[in-house]
């Protein structure tokens, strides 16, 4: 992957969806209304007009209650290929940066590849910050929801990071026990294994101390270890023997959890994570609905945890 200029930011994220779905998705109101914004946002279209020289007005909607106009000018519209548009901006402020991003389909899947321009490289950090506070880069994991949830008509939950490491330290902080230990869990939290086999077919049995000297117990079946790509286990609660519990601050969490995590190298020493849940075998509808609802806490759990990881990677 090309490395971005200083006065840019690049992001790179696969979906698996046609490019006709993923761009339709990113332009047509009718899809920006259910995923566009962090976690808790919602939008507002006042005007759209996809075509160079038009704008896209719209109002964000934080879960605050507070409202933030915005104004889109587009540039460049090549249909299911390339946007290049003004971003940030409103009919009172300027914007704050350009946004080229293209969409090319790769055997049914699109990479989408954004590059963020402004003005100088301080700006570009200061930006940088503000999204990584505002959990903005959040959005894009919404839109692999939501493409999955079109699709499928799965319950996931997605996020994404990326970590200066390499892909295979980066692999053995998730496979290696006493490194996994060390990050797993929310910020406050710790992990300790009571019993632990890290290869397919193998179980880990864990315990997880939370901020406020709570404990949970949890177990893994790992499915699938492809070094240094992939890795695919089983989670779910249980109690200090194994057996199978729903957790008691949520007694209609799903029993059962499916995680994916690819590690993809980015260039550079750096390996960007791509995390999916999904609710795995049988679960009702009041499961799944305590699933979905809980994806701001998820957000903020998992965050609490990559950014562990990325102390413990210093």
């Amino acid at each position: 992957m090309a490395k971005a200029k200083p006065n840019e930011l690049r992001l790179v994220r696969v979906y698996d969806a046609p490019a006709k779905l993923v761009w339709a998705t990113y332009t047509e109101d009718k899809h920006l209304t259910k995923w566009w914004g962090p976690r808790g946002f919602t939008i507002t279209t006042k005007s759209k007009d996809l075509r160079p020289g038009g704008k896209w007005i719209y109002t964000m909607h934080g879960p605050d209650g507070i409202d933030y106009p915005n104004m889109t000018t587009y540039h460049v519209v090549e249909p299911y290929k390339k946007l290049v548009y003004d971003h940030g901006g409103n009919e009172e402020r300027p914007k704050l940066f350009t946004v080229t991003v293209t969409f090319e389909e790769h055997l049914g899947k699109t990479v989408m590849d954004m590059t963020m321009t402004l003005d100088t490289p301080e700006a570009a950090i200061e930006i940088s910050k503000h999204i990584k506070n505002a959990s903005g880069n959040s959005t894009w994991d919404r839109l692999g929801e939501y493409l999955e949830g079109e699709q499928t008509k799965k319950d996931v939950f997605i996020i994404n990071r990326t970590f200066k490491a390499d892909q295979k330290t980066l692999f053995e902080m998730w496979t290696n026990p006493e490194h996994l230990s060390n990050w797993m869990g929310p910020a406050g939290a710790s992990m300790k294994y009571l019993n632990v086999a890290i290869k397919e077919g193998a179980f880990a049995h864990y315990q997880l101390t939370t901020a406020e000297g709570e404990f949970h117990f949890g177990k893994m079946e790992y499915k699938k270890i492809q070094p240094y790509e992939l890795l695919v286990y089983v989670q779910s609660f249980s109690d200090e023997k194994g057996n199978l519990v729903k957790p008691g601050f949520a007694p209609t969490w799903p029993d059962q959890m499916l995680t994916t995590i690819h590690f993809t190298d980015e260039g550079s020493n750096e390996t960007r994570i791509t995390l999916k849940w999904e609710v795995y075998g049988n679960a009702n509808e009041v499961e799944r609905k305590t699933f979905n609802e809980a994806k701001a806490g998820m957000t903020g759990g998992w965050t609490g945890s990559f950014d562990k990881l990325e102390e413990a990677l210093r």
